[in-house]
C-alpha cells in the first residue's frame, strides 16, 4: 500500500502508521509500539525481540527519577505539604499588584521545583489557585489559563522529569541539565507576570476575599508581619523541599535519580512527623495515583525505546538529519526550523513522545551545529512546555478544563495571553545562550 503512493522505507512508514493510529485516537504508548512491530515485521526482524528491546530501553537508573518525583510530588499534594506553601506565597506575595494572579506563578514556580510534572501540577494546585484568583477578580478561563502555563513551565524548572529523559537520551549531565534550566524558568515565569496587568478584573472590595480562599484564613485578623512569620513557620518544612533537592544534586552529595527517592522519603517524613497528615488510606490512596501517573509514562518510554531502535536500525537519523542540514547553512535558520517542528509536534503529542521520536534527528543536527547539548536541552523543554498549552492535545488544557468545569475551548482562550507571552521568552531563551550557560560555567 506505501510502496504504492512512494513510501518505501520501513522506517518512514512507521511514521506514517504511528500518526494515522493517533488520528484514529489509540493510545500514544500502544500507537508507538504497534508501528514500532509493523516495521520491525517489514525490515524482517523477529518479532521476539521488541521484548528484549523494550527490557533494555526502561532498565536504566536514571529513569528510576522518573516514578520517584511522581510519588513525591502527589504526597506534597496529599500530606497538605502544598497547601501550607500556598498559604505562605499567598501572604507574601498576595498584596503585590496582580494579587492571586501573582500567587498563583509564584506557587506554579515553587511546584515545579517539586513535582516536576506539568500535569500533576495542574490537579494538585489548579483548583486553589483558580478559585482564589476567581475571587480577587480574574475571570475563571483567565485563571485556568494562568494555572496552565505555570504548571507547563514546571517542567522545565528542576527537578524535572522531562529533563531526566533528555539526559539519558543524549547522554547529558542531568545535574547540569538542572543547573542551566533555573535562569530560564524564571525567566519564563517572569513572562507571565507580564501579562497580569492585561487582564481585565471586576472591582472587589478592601481585603479581596480571594487572598484568603486557599483555606480558612487562620491569621486573617493579624498584623501582615505577624501572618507572615506564622505561615513561614507553617511551611518551612514544605518550602525546604527544593533546597534539600537541589542542594544536594548541585552539592555533589547524591544524584538526580539518588535526589528522586530522597524527596520521597522527605515527604514521608514531613507528613509523619511534623504535620502529622499521614495515615495509611492516605498513603494508599497516593500509591495508587501516583503509579497510575508513572505507569502512564513508563508505558510510553517503554514502547518509544522500541520505536527509537527502529529510527536507528532503519538509518532515518541519518537521513533526516542530512535533510535538515541541506535545507541552509544558516544555524539560525537550522536552529527555528527545529523549533517549529518541536513546537507543531508539541501540539499533537506529549513531550515525552515527542523527545524519543525527534530527538535521535535532532541531536546529531545540534553536534553538526556546534550547539550546546544543554542548553538545547532547555531550549528543547521550554518548547515542549509550550506544547503542554497548545492544542488540540495539549494535555494541561484538558486537566484545566477537568478541574474548572469548563470547556476546552475556553481554556484555550483563557490561556492565549500566557501563550503569545510564551513565544516572545522562548525567543529570547533561544537568541540568547548565556541564560542559559551562566550559571553551569559559574558552578564549574
Amino acid at each position: 500500500m506505501f510502496e504504492a503512493i512512494g513510501i518505501t522505507g520501513a522506517g518512514t512508514q512507521m511514521i506514517v502508521v504511528f500518526f494515522l493510529l493517533m488520528a484514529v485516537r489509540v493510545p500514544v504508548a500502544f500507537a508507538l509500539g504497534l508501528s514500532a512491530l509493523y516495521a520491525m515485521w517489514k525490515i524482517g526482524f523477529g518479532l521476539e525481540l521488541a521484548g528484549d528491546l523494550i527490557a533494555t530501553g526502561i532498565t536504566k537508573f536514571s529513569l528510576l527519577a522518573i516514578p520517584f518525583f511522581i510519588l513525591a510530588g502527589t504526597l506534597m499534594g496529599s500530606l497538605g505539604i502544598a497547601e501550607r506553601m500556598i498559604r505562605f506565597f499567598r501572604v507574601a506575595v498576595g498584596g503585590l499588584p496582580g494579587g492571586m494572579g501573582m500567587v498563583g506563578t509564584v506557587v506554579c514556580l515553587f511546584w515545579g521545583a517539586v513535582s516536576g510534572s506539568g500535569p500533576a501540577s495542574v490537579a494538585a494546585i489548579g483548583p486553589m489557585i483558580i478559585k482564589g484568583m476567581e475571587e480577587d477578580g480574574y475571570d475563571r478561563a483567565f485563571a485556568a489559563g494562568l494555572v496552565v502555563t505555570g504548571a507547563a513551565f514546571s517542567i522545565v524548572i528542576p527537578p524535572s522529569i522531562g529533563l531526566v529523559i533528555y539526559g539519558v537520551i543524549a547522554e547529558t549531565s542531568i545535574s547540569q541539565l538542572f543547573i542551566a534550566a533555573i535562569i530560564p524558568g524564571v525567566f519564563m515565569a517572569l513572562t507571565m507576570v507580564a501579562v497580569l496587568p492585561l487582564a481585565r478584573r471586576r472591582p472587589v472590595a478592601a481585603g479581596s476575599p480571594g487572598l484568603g480562599a486557599l483555606s480558612p484564613d487562620p491569621y486573617a485578623a493579624t498584623p501582615r508581619r505577624v501572618a507572615l512569620w506564622r505561615s513561614f513557620r507553617e511551611s518551612f518544612w514544605g518550602l525546604m523541599t527544593p533546597v534539600v533537592i537541589l542542594g544536594g544534586i548541585y552539592s555533589g552529595i547524591f544524584t538526580p535519580t539518588e535526589a528522586a527517592i530522597v524527596a520521597t522519603v522527605y515527604a514521608l517524613l514531613v507528613g509523619a512527623l511534623a504535620y502529622r497528615t499521614l495515615t495509611l488510606q492516605r498513603l494508599y490512596d497516593t500509591l495508587g495515583s501516583a503509579a497510575a501517573s508513572s505507569a502512564v509514562v513508563m508505558l510510553i518510554v517503554a514502547y518509544a525505546s522500541l520505536f527509537g531502535w527502529v529510527v536507528t536500525i532503519d538509518d532515518l537519523v541519518g537521513s533526516y538529519s542530512t535533510a535538515l542540514l541541506e535545507l541552509s547553512d544558516d544555524g539560525w535558520v537550522i536552529l527555528l526550523i527545529v523549533m517549529v517542528i518541536l513546537l507543531v509536534a508539541g501540539m499533537f503529542m506529549d513531550p515525552v513522545t515527542v523527545m524519543f521520536i525527534a530527538l535521535p534527528i535532532f541531536l546529531p543536527v545540534a553536534r553538526e551545529m556546534g550547539w550546546d547539548p544543554v542548553w538545547f536541552g532547555v531550549l528543547v523543554m521550554v518548547n515542549l512546555a509550550i506544547g503542554l498549552i497548545t492544542p488540540p492535545v495539549g494535555i494541561n488544557l484538558y486537566v484545566a478544563a477537568n478541574v474548572t468545569k469548563l470547556s476546552i475551548e475556553r481554556v484555550a482562550r483563557g490561556t492565549l495571553p500566557f501563550l503569545i507571552a510564551s513565544l516572545v521568552g522562548i525567543t529570547v531563551v533561544a537568541a540568547v545562550p548565556q541564560m542559559s550557560q551562566v550559571l553551569v560555567e559559574w558552578l564549574r
